[in-house]
């Protein structure tokens, strides 16, 4: 299995890390480096004053820890995993409510392909792998049967789920999340260039270099071989791929699960997706993995983002912004 931050570090690898003989020597720049959400985030910051950078990179080690316990399924004292136990969370944290109200207004528009619940399909395939299998067709009925994005009640006062047995992953948008209010952290504190690898990336300004950050795309079947640079002009950048965690050794059982058949979707191997909210980039590699290319890009347009899509013959295609 390969670690998803490795993969990810090798698909959209820092092309500006390194300073040029050209950069500007305005800014000091600060780095801090830490394992959360199962991998290992990297931050990346800097300001005319050094001891800003610091700060501002210290207060957003310590606000990524607290969305961490909200949210992490490695966490067994998390409120996420206190809310799969219980069926009920009272008095939520605000970062949860806020992640989770976004994921239902995704689930509401993507007719359920994208889908919190879900966890009880993946918990299914992890067994059933565990004893070296698929699951069967009533293994994953009885799973199915505990998914529906409807099921979730989330208020200011108490997040629960409808029917017990129910679960809730948020690893298809907690890193995309932590970023996004990373990003907008190091704002408050004055930051404006900087690049946030938080499972997902957040962009903000220019590289050390004075240069726009560039990201490089590799393939899911080879991580050397580089398919493309994009350009990151602002905007959240978040990926997804078969080649993360895989239920067999080749690509057709994978982590990314389709809520309304409970299997891997069939066509896609990487899906890329740049939008304002890191957030929504996240959750939209999965509602775009779930169609053909043609439908995948069809439905970036129709959210006003851009991506880029590697069908599993390999070809890429992305949208004009990435053209």
């Amino acid at each position: 299995m390969m670690d998803r931050r490795t993969w990810l570090r090798c698909a959209l690898g820092l092309a500006a890390a390194t300073p040029a003989a050209s950069a500007s020597p305005a800014l000091a720049w600060r780095e801090r480096a830490l394992l959360g959400f199962g991998t290992t985030l990297w931050l990346r910051a800097g300001h005319a004053d050094g001891a800003v950078a610091d700060r501002a990179l210290d207060a957003a080690v310590a606000l990524l820890r607290h969305i961490e316990r909200q949210m992490s399924l490695f966490d067994p004292d998390s409120a996420l995993q206190r809310l799969n136990r219980d069926g009920v969370l009272q008095a939520p944290d605000p970062h949860l409510v806020a992640v989770l109200r976004q994921a239902q207004v995704v689930a509401a528009r993507s007719d359920g392909a994208f889908d919190v619940t879900v966890q009880p399909l993946w918990a299914t395939w992890q067994q059933a792998q565990a004893n070296r299998r698929r699951p069967t067709a009533d293994e994953l009925a009885r799973a199915q049967a505990l998914v529906g994005w409807r099921g979730l009640q989330v208020s200011d006062r108490a997040i629960r789920l409808a029917r017990p047995g129910m679960a809730l992953t948020l690893n298809g948008i907690a890193q995309g999340y932590a970023a996004e209010q990373a990003r907008a952290l190091l704002r408050r504190h004055g930051i404006t260039a900087a690049l946030l690898d938080c499972g997902e990336w957040a962009p903000m300004g220019h590289a050390p270099d004075g240069q726009p950050w560039r990201l490089g795309l590799a393939s899911p079947r080879d991580s050397a071989r580089l398919l493309r640079t994009l350009a990151a002009d602002g905007r959240g950048i978040a990926v997804s791929t078969d080649a993360t965690l895989r239920f067999r050794a080749d690509d057709l059982d994978h982590h990314i699960l389709d809520p309304h058949t409970g299997r891997s979707p069939p066509h896609l191997s990487a899906v890329v997706v740049a939008a304002a909210d890191t957030t929504l980039a996240d959750a939209l590699t999965k509602v775009l993995f779930m169609g053909t290319a043609d439908q995948a890009l069809a439905q970036a347009r129709q959210w006003g983002v851009d991506a880029v899509v590697v069908d599993k013959a390999g070809q890429l295609r992305a949208t004009p912004g990435w053209g």
